[in-house]
Protein backbone atom coordinates (compact mmCIF):
# COMPACT_ATOMS: atom_id res chain seq x y z
CA UNK A 1 0.00 0.00 0.00
CA UNK A 2 2.78 2.40 0.93
CA UNK A 3 4.49 1.82 -2.43
CA UNK A 4 1.31 2.69 -4.29
CA UNK A 5 0.98 5.89 -2.27
CA UNK A 6 4.56 6.87 -3.11
CA UNK A 7 3.99 6.06 -6.78
CA UNK A 8 0.81 8.14 -7.05
CA UNK A 9 2.41 11.01 -5.15
CA UNK A 10 5.27 10.93 -7.65
CA UNK A 11 2.81 11.06 -10.56
CA UNK A 12 1.00 13.98 -8.93
CA UNK A 13 4.25 15.93 -8.57
CA UNK A 14 5.14 15.27 -12.21
CA UNK A 15 1.73 16.32 -13.50
CA UNK A 16 1.66 19.44 -11.33
CA UNK A 17 5.09 20.45 -12.62
CA UNK A 18 4.02 19.85 -16.22
CA UNK A 19 0.88 21.96 -15.79
CA UNK A 20 2.89 24.75 -14.18
CA UNK A 21 5.36 24.73 -17.08
CA UNK A 22 2.54 24.88 -19.63
CA UNK A 23 1.07 27.95 -17.94
CA UNK A 24 4.32 29.94 -17.96
CA UNK A 25 4.77 32.47 -20.75
CA UNK A 26 8.33 32.49 -22.04
CA UNK A 27 10.01 35.65 -23.41
CA UNK A 28 9.57 36.29 -27.13
CA UNK A 29 12.71 38.41 -27.36
CA UNK A 30 15.28 40.02 -25.13
CA UNK A 31 18.87 39.75 -23.98
CA UNK A 32 20.86 36.64 -23.16
CA UNK A 33 23.47 36.85 -20.40
CA UNK A 34 26.48 35.11 -21.93
CA UNK A 35 27.96 32.86 -19.19
CA UNK A 36 25.95 34.94 -16.75
CA UNK A 37 26.96 38.52 -15.98
CA UNK A 38 30.49 37.78 -17.14
CA UNK A 39 31.58 41.39 -17.64
CA UNK A 40 31.37 42.05 -13.91
CA UNK A 41 31.28 38.61 -12.28
CA UNK A 42 33.23 35.35 -12.68
CA UNK A 43 31.71 33.55 -15.65
CA UNK A 44 29.68 30.36 -15.28
CA UNK A 45 29.35 30.79 -11.51
CA UNK A 46 26.39 31.26 -9.23
CA UNK A 47 27.24 34.93 -8.49
CA UNK A 48 27.23 35.65 -12.23
CA UNK A 49 23.86 33.97 -12.70
CA UNK A 50 22.30 35.72 -9.70
CA UNK A 51 23.42 39.08 -11.06
CA UNK A 52 21.88 38.27 -14.45
CA UNK A 53 18.61 37.44 -12.70
CA UNK A 54 18.80 40.63 -10.63
CA UNK A 55 18.96 42.87 -13.69
CA UNK A 56 16.11 41.02 -15.44
CA UNK A 57 17.81 38.91 -18.13
CA UNK A 58 15.51 37.01 -20.51
CA UNK A 59 17.94 34.17 -21.19
CA UNK A 60 21.07 32.87 -19.52
CA UNK A 61 23.77 30.98 -21.41
CA UNK A 62 25.99 28.50 -19.61
CA UNK A 63 28.51 25.82 -20.51
CA UNK A 64 28.41 22.22 -19.27
CA UNK A 65 30.98 19.44 -19.42
CA UNK A 66 31.90 16.26 -17.58
CA UNK A 67 34.41 16.04 -14.76
CA UNK A 68 36.59 12.92 -14.65
CA UNK A 69 33.93 11.21 -12.52
CA UNK A 70 31.08 12.29 -14.82
CA UNK A 71 29.71 15.16 -12.73
CA UNK A 72 27.94 17.85 -14.78
CA UNK A 73 30.07 20.91 -14.05
CA UNK A 74 29.94 24.40 -15.48
CA UNK A 75 33.06 25.53 -17.32
CA UNK A 76 33.64 27.04 -20.74
CA UNK A 77 37.28 26.16 -21.33
CA UNK A 78 38.65 22.66 -21.64
CA UNK A 79 41.05 23.50 -18.80
CA UNK A 80 40.61 25.29 -15.47
CA UNK A 81 43.72 27.44 -15.95
CA UNK A 82 42.09 30.72 -17.06
CA UNK A 83 39.19 30.95 -14.61
CA UNK A 84 40.46 29.26 -11.44
CA UNK A 85 43.59 29.08 -9.30
CA UNK A 86 44.21 25.56 -10.58
CA UNK A 87 45.64 23.89 -13.65
CA UNK A 88 44.69 20.95 -15.81
CA UNK A 89 41.90 19.65 -17.99
CA UNK A 90 38.39 19.58 -16.57
CA UNK A 91 38.03 16.02 -17.87
CA UNK A 92 41.09 14.94 -15.85
CA UNK A 93 39.86 16.33 -12.51
CA UNK A 94 37.29 14.81 -10.16
CA UNK A 95 34.36 16.79 -8.82
CA UNK A 96 36.07 16.97 -5.43
CA UNK A 97 39.23 18.38 -7.00
CA UNK A 98 37.24 20.91 -9.01
CA UNK A 99 35.24 22.01 -5.97
CA UNK A 100 38.45 22.78 -4.10
CA UNK A 101 39.45 25.37 -6.69
CA UNK A 102 38.80 29.10 -6.37
CA UNK A 103 36.76 30.11 -9.43
CA UNK A 104 36.23 33.74 -8.41
CA UNK A 105 39.43 35.50 -7.36
CA UNK A 106 40.73 35.80 -10.93
CA UNK A 107 37.87 38.21 -11.61
CA UNK A 108 37.88 40.17 -8.35
CA UNK A 109 38.94 39.55 -4.77
CA UNK A 110 35.34 39.99 -3.61
CA UNK A 111 34.52 36.69 -5.34
CA UNK A 112 37.24 34.75 -3.53
CA UNK A 113 36.19 31.22 -2.67
CA UNK A 114 33.54 30.94 -5.38
CA UNK A 115 33.21 27.32 -6.46
CA UNK A 116 32.69 25.73 -9.84
CA UNK A 117 28.98 24.88 -9.74
CA UNK A 118 27.09 21.78 -10.74
CA UNK A 119 24.35 22.11 -13.35
CA UNK A 120 21.81 20.74 -10.87
CA UNK A 121 22.68 23.48 -8.36
CA UNK A 122 22.18 26.17 -10.97
CA UNK A 123 18.82 24.74 -12.04
CA UNK A 124 17.64 24.96 -8.44
CA UNK A 125 18.13 28.74 -8.32
CA UNK A 126 16.71 29.50 -11.75
CA UNK A 127 13.19 30.92 -12.18
CA UNK A 128 10.89 29.08 -14.56
CA UNK A 129 10.15 31.99 -16.91
CA UNK A 130 13.56 32.63 -18.49
CA UNK A 131 15.30 30.67 -21.22
CA UNK A 132 18.25 28.48 -20.23
CA UNK A 133 20.74 28.27 -23.10
CA UNK A 134 22.86 25.24 -22.20
CA UNK A 135 25.95 24.82 -24.34
CA UNK A 136 26.99 21.16 -24.39
CA UNK A 137 30.78 20.86 -24.32
CA UNK A 138 30.97 17.18 -25.15
CA UNK A 139 29.52 14.37 -27.20
CA UNK A 140 26.65 11.89 -27.07
CA UNK A 141 26.97 10.84 -23.45
CA UNK A 142 27.03 14.42 -22.22
CA UNK A 143 24.02 15.38 -24.33
CA UNK A 144 22.17 12.35 -22.99
CA UNK A 145 22.99 13.10 -19.33
CA UNK A 146 22.01 16.76 -19.52
CA UNK A 147 18.73 16.01 -21.30
CA UNK A 148 17.87 13.38 -18.67
CA UNK A 149 18.54 15.85 -15.85
CA UNK A 150 16.34 18.50 -17.45
CA UNK A 151 13.53 15.97 -17.80
CA UNK A 152 13.88 14.94 -14.15
CA UNK A 153 13.88 18.55 -12.92
CA UNK A 154 10.91 19.65 -15.04
CA UNK A 155 12.88 22.24 -16.99
CA UNK A 156 12.22 21.11 -20.56
CA UNK A 157 9.78 23.98 -21.21
CA UNK A 158 12.56 26.56 -20.80
CA UNK A 159 15.92 24.86 -21.33
CA UNK A 160 17.42 24.20 -24.73
CA UNK A 161 20.67 22.51 -25.60
CA UNK A 162 23.16 24.28 -27.86
CA UNK A 163 24.68 21.30 -29.60
CA UNK A 164 26.69 19.88 -32.42
CA UNK A 165 25.67 16.64 -34.10
CA UNK A 166 26.92 14.05 -31.61
CA UNK A 167 25.58 15.81 -28.52
CA UNK A 168 22.26 16.32 -30.34
CA UNK A 169 22.00 12.60 -31.02
CA UNK A 170 22.71 11.83 -27.38
CA UNK A 171 20.12 14.32 -26.17
CA UNK A 172 17.51 12.88 -28.51
CA UNK A 173 18.13 9.38 -27.09
CA UNK A 174 17.20 10.75 -23.68
CA UNK A 175 14.26 12.89 -24.79
CA UNK A 176 12.44 13.29 -28.07
CA UNK A 177 10.96 16.57 -26.87
CA UNK A 178 14.13 18.30 -25.63
CA UNK A 179 14.60 21.73 -27.22
CA UNK A 180 17.60 22.06 -29.52
CA UNK A 181 19.73 24.98 -30.70
CA UNK A 182 21.78 24.01 -33.74
CA UNK A 183 25.47 24.92 -33.31
CA UNK A 184 26.70 22.80 -36.24
CA UNK A 185 27.45 25.99 -38.13
CA UNK A 186 28.83 24.63 -41.43
CA UNK A 187 29.83 27.80 -43.34
CA UNK A 188 27.54 29.94 -41.18
CA UNK A 189 25.40 31.03 -44.13
CA UNK A 190 22.35 29.65 -45.91
CA UNK A 191 23.57 26.07 -45.54
CA UNK A 192 23.52 26.52 -41.76
CA UNK A 193 20.00 27.96 -41.88
CA UNK A 194 18.76 25.14 -44.12
CA UNK A 195 20.34 22.45 -41.94
CA UNK A 196 18.73 23.97 -38.84
CA UNK A 197 15.32 23.92 -40.51
CA UNK A 198 15.79 20.36 -41.80
CA UNK A 199 16.70 18.97 -38.38
CA UNK A 200 13.62 20.56 -36.78
CA UNK A 201 15.66 22.60 -34.31
CA UNK A 202 14.00 25.14 -32.03
CA UNK A 203 16.79 27.73 -31.96
CA UNK A 204 19.76 28.78 -34.06
CA UNK A 205 22.75 30.90 -33.11
CA UNK A 206 24.07 33.26 -35.75
CA UNK A 207 27.39 34.96 -35.20
CA UNK A 208 30.07 37.14 -36.71
CA UNK A 209 29.64 39.92 -39.24
CA UNK A 210 26.07 41.20 -39.57
CA UNK A 211 25.06 41.43 -43.21
CA UNK A 212 21.73 42.12 -45.00
CA UNK A 213 21.09 38.43 -45.67
CA UNK A 214 20.38 38.09 -41.96
CA UNK A 215 16.92 39.52 -42.62
CA UNK A 216 16.15 36.71 -45.05
CA UNK A 217 17.60 34.10 -42.69
CA UNK A 218 15.46 35.33 -39.81
CA UNK A 219 12.30 35.40 -41.95
CA UNK A 220 12.85 31.81 -43.12
CA UNK A 221 13.62 30.59 -39.61
CA UNK A 222 10.64 32.34 -38.04
CA UNK A 223 8.34 30.80 -40.66
CA UNK A 224 9.39 27.42 -39.24
CA UNK A 225 8.96 28.55 -35.63
CA UNK A 226 12.71 28.71 -34.96
CA UNK A 227 14.00 31.42 -32.63
CA UNK A 228 17.18 33.27 -33.55
CA UNK A 229 20.06 34.03 -31.18
CA UNK A 230 23.09 36.11 -32.15
CA UNK A 231 26.62 36.10 -30.76
CA UNK A 232 28.02 38.49 -29.99
CA UNK A 233 28.24 42.21 -29.36
CA UNK A 234 27.65 44.70 -26.56
CA UNK A 235 27.17 47.60 -28.99
CA UNK A 236 23.83 49.43 -28.76
CA UNK A 237 23.89 50.17 -32.49
CA UNK A 238 24.24 46.48 -33.22
CA UNK A 239 21.31 45.73 -30.91
CA UNK A 240 19.10 48.09 -32.94
CA UNK A 241 20.05 46.43 -36.22
CA UNK A 242 19.49 42.94 -34.83
CA UNK A 243 16.08 43.73 -33.38
CA UNK A 244 15.05 45.64 -36.52
CA UNK A 245 15.90 42.56 -38.56
CA UNK A 246 13.99 40.25 -36.25
CA UNK A 247 16.73 38.56 -34.23
CA UNK A 248 15.18 37.38 -30.97
CA UNK A 249 18.03 37.15 -28.46
CA UNK A 250 21.45 38.81 -28.71
CA UNK A 251 24.04 37.21 -26.42
CA UNK A 252 25.87 39.88 -24.41
CA UNK A 253 28.78 39.88 -21.98
CA UNK A 254 27.62 42.98 -20.10
CA UNK A 255 24.03 42.06 -19.29
CA UNK A 256 23.55 44.95 -16.84
CA UNK A 257 24.46 47.52 -19.50
CA UNK A 258 22.28 45.77 -22.10
CA UNK A 259 19.28 45.77 -19.78
CA UNK A 260 19.68 49.54 -19.35
CA UNK A 261 18.91 49.75 -23.08
CA UNK A 262 16.09 47.21 -23.12
CA UNK A 263 13.18 49.65 -22.84
CA UNK A 264 14.41 51.50 -25.93
CA UNK A 265 13.54 48.36 -27.85
CA UNK A 266 10.20 47.82 -26.12
CA UNK A 267 11.61 45.02 -23.96
CA UNK A 268 10.69 44.71 -20.29
CA UNK A 269 12.89 43.20 -17.64
CA UNK A 270 11.89 39.74 -16.48
CA UNK A 271 10.24 39.41 -13.09
CA UNK A 272 11.24 35.91 -11.96
CA UNK A 273 8.60 33.25 -11.37
CA UNK A 274 9.74 30.31 -9.23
Amino acid sequence: MIYKLIFYTFLLVLSTGALLAQSIEMPDKGFCAHRGAMATHPENTIPAFLEALRVGAHMIELDVQFSRDSALVLMHDATVDRTTNGTGAVADLTLSELRNLDAGSWKDSRFAGTQIPLLEEVLQLMPRNIWLNIHIRGGQSLGYSVARLLEEKGRTHQAFLAVQEQSRLGARKASESILICNMERLSGGMDYVAATINMGANFIQLRGEIFPEFKDYVRMLHEKGIKVNYFGSDDVGVFKTLFDWGVDFPLVNDIAAAMEQAEKFGIKRIKPIY
